[in-house]
C-alpha cells in the first residue's frame, strides 16, 4: 500500500535575522509562538506552524512561494500598506518579505483549505464559513 500525504505540518522559511523577521511578520499577522531554538522561531498557525530559521543561505526565488490562509485578506492588504510593503503585481495578493520569500495571501472562506471545528474554536475563529464556490469545490471532492 502506498502511503498518502494528508497535510502539511509546517513550512520553514529562511530569514537573515530572526528578531527582525518576527517584528516584520508581527506587523502583518497576529503571531502566537510555539517555541524557539538556536537559530529558529516557531509560530503557530492553529494545528500547523511556520518555522523561521536564520541565517538565510539561499537567494530569493521567483518560482516558489508560501500560501498563507487568513480570515481577512483586505486587513492584510491594509497592514502591508501601513508597513510600506509593496504588493507583487499580478493576480491575487502577494508580497515579499525582506529576505525575498514570496508570500501569497488567500482568504479562508474562498478556498478549499479547511480547519476542523475544534481547531477554529481554539483559534477564536468558530464563525468562519465558506463561499458557495468553495463549498462546491469541497463537495466535488467528497470533502464537504
Amino acid at each position: 500500500m502506498t502511503p498518502r500525504a494528508i497535510g502539511i505540518n509546517h513550512v520553514a522559511l529562511e530569514v537573515e535575522d530572526l528578531e527582525r523577521s518576527l517584528e516584520f511578520y508581527g506587523r502583518l499577522f497576529e503571531l502566537r509562538f510555539r517555541g524557539r531554538s538556536a537559530g529558529a522561531a516557531f509560530v503557530d498557525l492553529g494545528d500547523q506552524f511556520l518555522a523561521l530559521s536564520a541565517p538565510r543561505r539561499q537567494p530569493a526565488d521567483d518560482g516558489r512561494h508560501l500560501g498563507v490562509v487568513v480570515d481577512d485578506k483586505e486587513a492584510v492588504r491594509a497592514a502591508l500598506a501601513q508597513a510600506g510593503v509593496p504588493v507583487v503585481p499580478g493576480r491575487g495578493l502577494n508580497f515579499r518579505d525582506p529576505w525575498g520569500n514570496r508570500i501569497e495571501v488567500v482568504q479562508y472562506d474562498q478556498v478549499q483549505f479547511t480547519k476542523a471545528p475544534e481547531v477554529l474554536r481554539g483559534m477564536g475563529l468558530e464563525g468562519l464559513g465558506k463561499t458557495r464556490e468553495a463549498r462546491a469545490e469541497l463537495a466535488a471532492k467528497g470533502l464537504a
